[in-house]
């Protein structure tokens, strides 16, 4: 049964620092700058955040809220808006958070699509996710990532999270 609500329902994991020329030879690669910020905002309860994304000056906005259904499945409501309305949402930027900057990688492998999160203040590890079509779906390890462990159900490592406290245990 398909449900009403739009939901992401994605895996996480801690990974080594990856070899981003490896990566760039995946299949279906790219990479885009990222700059999240979360807001005083707030729809049908759940907590908003905007997004500028893009390369080379070519940038995209969103507004996003989330919420959690379970560890992995997430409602996630997405609208693009105009550059204006960031800027002006950016005033409303959540007390306490800083806005997280990551370079984003994407690549193709098993069937499924990646997402490889490299912070500017890790050196030694980034955060890969897969979206998936169901909680159960096994996620094969692209040959050029070295994962150190599954942190879906470990709150410390979202971007949310991230935003108030950098968070770094040996690896």
């Amino acid at each position: 049964m398909q449900s009403p609500l739009p939901l992401e329902i994605e895996r996480k994991y801690l990974i080594r620092y990856p070899d981003i020329k490896q990566m760039e030879q995946m299949k279906g690669y790219s990479k885009t700058e990222i700059a999240q910020t979360y807001i005083e905002y707030e729809k049908d309860g759940l907590p908003g955040r905007i997004r500028k994304r893009g390369i080379n000056g070519e940038y995209k906005y969103t507004l996003t809220c989330k919420g959690d259904l379970t560890s992995v499945t997430r409602i996630e409501i997405e609208k693009e808006i105009s550059e204006k309305e960031y800027e002006s949402l950016l005033k409303t930027a959540k007390k306490g958070f800083s806005t997280v900057f990551k370079e984003r990688h994407c690549f193709e492998y098993g069937g499924l699509l990646y997402e490889i999160d490299v912070y500017p203040f890790w050196s030694d590890r980034a955060i890969m996710e897969a979206e998936v079509q169901s909680e159960d779906t096994q996620i094969p390890v692209p040959p050029c990532i070295s994962v150190i462990k599954e942190v879906t159900d470990d709150k410390r490592y979202r971007n949310s999270s991230l935003a108030r406290q950098i968070f770094s245990e040996p690896i």
